[in-house]
């Protein structure tokens, strides 16, 4: 299992642990937001479910310098992707089954599908050039 918290003493880290093609899931959240703490249980048990893939727990003001940009409407928001390809990017109802779900539905998709799926509309066409999680660690 791989659950990280990014911080800015590990983003060289966890832009190592996303380099492959393995499934990223990052939690967007804020360490105010009580919906956010009762949530972080929830996503830890979400990456022991999925030991293949790399999960980034991000406070979003605390990492505002990386994702200060992206628009998180609500608590939690989830961004799903593989490579450099966003698969999903929204708010989430902080529900482990929901959660787990989506995860599922995403790792079921083969690399050209997660593709096409994200260049399927304009809002998932901003995904590709506003959110990818690697990009905005290497800016």
């Amino acid at each position: 299992m791989q659950s990280l918290t990014l911080d800015s003493a590990n983003r060289e880290a966890v832009a190592a642990a996303i380099e492959g093609d393995a499934l990223t899931v990052a939690c967007l959240c804020a360490a105010w937001c009580g919906t956010c703490a009762t949530y972080r249980a929830t996503f830890e048990l979400l990456a022991t479910r999925h030991p293949d893939k790399t999960f980034v727990w991000i406070d979003i003001e605390d990492q505002a310098d990386i994702v200060g940009d992206l628009d998180v409407d609500n608590f939690p928001t989830l961004l799903v992707q593989r490579g450099d390809t966003v698969g999903f990017f929204g708010t989430m109802l902080p529900d482990a089954i929901v959660a787990d779900r989506l995860v599922q539905a995403q790792a079921a998709q083969t690399p050209a599908e997660m593709a096409s799926w994200a260049n399927s509309s304009e809002e998932r066409r901003a995904w590709q050039r506003d959110c990818n999680l690697r990009a905005l660690l290497a800016a």
